[in-house]
């Protein structure tokens, strides 16, 4: 799967405010709603917290990627955040996340939702990769990094 063709400057958010962990699920939900690429907020939101609930998707080095399988969405929707302050998200390696992925996915799509997983692993396993992607200036710029790292995977 690859990413550039799932997200869009759209459904990347230099901005988040929220302070929480659910504070970030919901708020990335929020604005997916908004733009018109989700039409059941509820579906989205219990899907991704039951995935949390089972255990947390704070990585390390920053990153989150909070995720779920609902029917509620036709095909993968994906969206990246930035909170540049941080939010505790019950990281592996116990330290605030700054960079988020959303994934949402369909129940019967476990294979393009695991490839994407993977793919945004590999992706962010690179320090320099992710120190880009906190500096960018803006949602463009990201999508533009994304691009250009995704033809290196």
């Amino acid at each position: 799967m690859n990413l550039k063709k799932v997200l869009s400057p759209d459904t990347v958010w230099m901005d988040l405010k929220a302070e929480t962990k659910t504070g970030i699920i919901e708020e990335m939900i929020d604005r997916l709603a908004a733009a018109g690429k989700i039409n059941d907020r509820s579906a989205v939101l219990e899907a991704i917290l039951d995935r949390e609930a089972k255990m947390s998707t704070g990585m390390q080095n920053g990153v989150a990627i909070p995720h779920g399988k609902t029917d509620a969405v036709k095909s993968l929707v994906a969206a990246i955040g930035l909170r540049k302050a941080g939010v505790d998200f019950d990281s592996m390696d116990g330290k605030p996340a700054h960079l988020f992925f959303l994934l949402v996915a369909p129940e019967e799509s476990v294979g393009v939702h695991l490839k994407t997983l993977a793919r945004i692993s590999k992706l962010l396993k690179s320090t320099a990769v992710r120190e880009r992607l906190q500096s960018a200036v803006d949602s463009v710029e990201i999508h533009r990094i994304i691009s250009e790292e995704e033809e290196h995977l």
